[in-house]
């Protein structure tokens, strides 16, 4: 049996190993790839078996090397193929997709972590330490991090593993400054982590995120990136206005209804529909469930009544507190789910993780404040649902109170609020996720605007009727049992 090449080959002092390479080589088996190092790919190009197999490489070319500086924090290359090693001495290496340069400065140390190719890798401490030395750019790239980039780092460390991380790190980073001669670098340091963490002013703070944990309102800066795509992609979409139908009383209150009804379905308060509408109009209580018809009556007496819809949030303290009294209305009867309080403990929904508790209300903050700059309601509505959903700033019925912040900009403006009907939850859903996890916000906006469209061609004047339309459209349907239909594709104008 033909046995199969490694696709990196490297040359040595063995003299039965030059022989090898010599005969490889020959019967067109490998080829060079960069000095002292062959391939058996044929098809790839050579930039990506160079970095696919850059550890590998770097370790038999500059044995002894420590990845440091930035690389050391990135554990990469840069984008445009640039990584920093320390080395014996310095010098500019460069290869198909990648530049190496090799830094001279101190050997590795017990607190680094040596790879068996043969690099290492400067411990965090360290790295820290080299990324606030004086730095040059050369061939359009430093060697070091930016001031702010630095400062993220450390704070997603806080975020992560807490205050007391950063005081371990500053401990470890003491030891490390005195071995390698950085005590001056260490000053910088000890003064950073200790404008983040508030013992001292954080005049010299740079990044946003250090600047807003020093004030007490930390925030996650990936969430608000995500906020941001948002923001920004409502801010130059053109959305359509869609004025409310329900323009009397009686049609209000069924629209709420059914608003109630399938914002408890999604979030899996499953009652019958008799039953549910006995719970809201009738006030009937289930055996064993008193929880579960205050959740869908709490929820109604939110999304029923005109005057709380309306109700405005001229800042943001008043915005909280709005958000707190509208979880206590729907939570009320579930006091281990602290009703009307924000989490004190992380949650998550399958493998997502939302905000950490201590990141909440300094999240919100940051949302809020995009969301007043939006231009329309529609758009102020997308981006209040989103932007509660995302955070989950309580711990339970986070999705509920997301739908009715997303409602009441629409009753504000008079224009027509959504309905995510039974038959439509994986839409809703899958669109939630477009933009949590790859950073695309136009299936949310499109799933919405379907949802407002449909919403708006049901007629709520009457019950029976209206209980048969969203029949024929399929909206009490489980979603792997049919698609939702829009009234327009049902029924003849």
């Amino acid at each position: 049996m033909k046995k199969t090449l490694p696709e990196i080959i490297v040359s040595g002092s063995n003299n039965s190993q030059s022989k090898r390479i010599s005969h490889l080589l020959k019967n067109g088996s490998i080829r060079k790839l960069v000095q002292k190092v062959y391939t058996s790919n044929f098809s790839d190009d050579d930039a990506t078996i160079i970095i696919r197999n850059k550890w590998e490489i770097l370790g038999h070319l500059f044995s002894g090397a420590t990845l440091s500086h930035r690389s050391a924090l990135e554990w990469s290359e840069t984008s445009s193929g640039h990584i920093f090693l320390t080395y014996k001495y310095n010098r500019i290496v460069t290869f198909p997709g990648l530049t190496v340069h090799l830094l001279s400065g101190p050997e590795a140390t017990d607190h680094d972590q040596c790879l068996p190719t043969g690099i290492c890798i400067s411990s965090q401490p360290r790295a820290f330490l080299e990324n606030l030395q004086p730095s040059k750019e050369r061939q359009g790239v430093k060697k070091t991090l930016e001031r702010s980039e630095v400062e993220n780092y450390l704070d997603q460390i806080c975020r992560v593993k807490g205050e007391d991380a950063l005081n371990e790190l500053r401990d470890e980073a003491s030891i490390q400054a005195a071995e390698l001669d950085m005590e001056e670098q260490f000053a910088i340091l000890t003064s950073m982590i200790s404008a983040i963490l508030s013992t001292r002013p954080a005049d010299d703070l740079q990044s946003p995120v250090t600047k807003a944990r020093s004030k007490g309102q930390p925030y996650d800066p990936l969430r608000v990136e995500l906020f941001g795509i948002l923001f920004t992609e409502l801010g130059r979409s053109i959305l359509p206005e869609v004025i409310s139908t329900q323009s009397t009383d009686q049609e209000s209150q069924l629209f709420a209804f059914f608003d109630a009804y399938f914002s408890n379905y999604i979030e899996g308060t499953i009652f019958e529909l008799d039953e549910a509408r006995e719970i809201v109009f009738s006030n009937h209580e289930p055996y064993q469930r008193p929880g579960d018809a205050h959740d869908i009556r709490g929820t109604y007496w939110i999304v029923s009544n005109p005057d709380e819809m309306i109700l405005k949030s001229p800042d943001y303290d008043s915005y909280e507190r709005l958000l707190k009294a509208r979880h206590l209305a729907i939570m009320g009867m579930r006091p281990d789910k602290s009703p009307g309080q924000f989490k004190m403990k992380p949650n998550q929904a399958g493998s997502t993780h939302f905000v950490t508790p201590e990141l909440v209300k300094g999240t919100l903050i940051k949302g809020w404040e995009m969301h007043s700059g939006l231009p329309n309601a529609i758009a102020k509505a997308i981006f209040q649902m989103f932007l509660v959903s995302e955070i989950h700033p309580f711990d339970d019925g986070n999705g509920r109170i997301a739908r009715i912040m997303m409602n009441a900009e629409l009753e504000k403006a008079g224009h027509q609020k959504i309905l995510i009907p039974t038959v439509y939850r994986e839409n809703y859903l899958l669109a939630l996720r477009a933009l949590s996890r790859n950073k695309n916000p136009r299936p949310l906006i499109e799933c919405l605007m379907k949802a407002q469209l449909f919403s708006s061609q049901i007629k709520y004047n009457n019950w029976d009727q209206t209980v048969t339309d969203l029949t024929k459209c399929n909206a009490f349907k489980e979603p792997d049992e049919d698609r939702l239909r829009l009234p327009s594709e049902v029924f003849d104008n």
